[in-house]
């Protein structure tokens, strides 16, 4: 895969960074309410995470629907059933049980970050994009693994 083009998070316009490191709050309060609360809250938590993550997958899978849009490219299929398959994949998540659910969206997030380096590799996303995605996904996946971490040690899974 080629590299997409070099930005930083300087580069990143300020709102989006905000907003894009504010978004991980829930991602962090859960895990560590994972970790702090006894039956039944800790599972509340993770369910929590579970529906935030569903929630921010399907965000994520959005974003290329609306760059396709943007560039007059919405009847085209290639383009537009990958921005679908994030919101089905958070959907599922829910469903199977908390440890899978998790894996799933962790391997969801990891997916759209690829996603989205292609994005910005092929020009149709802001270099300052992949900036911003590289260190969210990580501590997205730092707080999923977290979360199974809590679930391991407290159900003995």
């Amino acid at each position: 895969m080629a590299e997409p083009p070099r930005a930083g998070l300087a580069e990143v316009p300020r709102p989006a960074l905000v907003l894009g490191f504010a978004g991980l709050v829930p991602f962090f309060a859960t895990t560590a309410g994972a970790w702090a609360l006894g039956s039944p809250g800790f599972l509340l938590c993770v369910n929590l995470q579970l529906a935030y993550g569903a929630i921010v997958l399907g965000f994520l899978g959005a974003v290329h629907w609306g760059l396709a849009l943007a560039e007059a490219a919405a009847d085209n299929w290639r383009r537009l059933v990958p921005s679908v398959l994030p919101a089905l994949a958070g959907w599922l998540a829910l469903m199977l049980p908390a440890p899978l659910g998790l894996l799933l969206l962790a391997l969801g997030f990891v997916a759209m970050f690829f996603a989205d380096r292609a994005a910005v590799t092929a020009n149709r996303a802001p270099a300052w994009y992949a900036a911003l995605r590289k260190p969210l996904t990580l501590l997205v996946l730092l707080s999923l693994a977290g979360s199974y971490g809590a679930l391991a040690a407290k159900l003995g899974a």
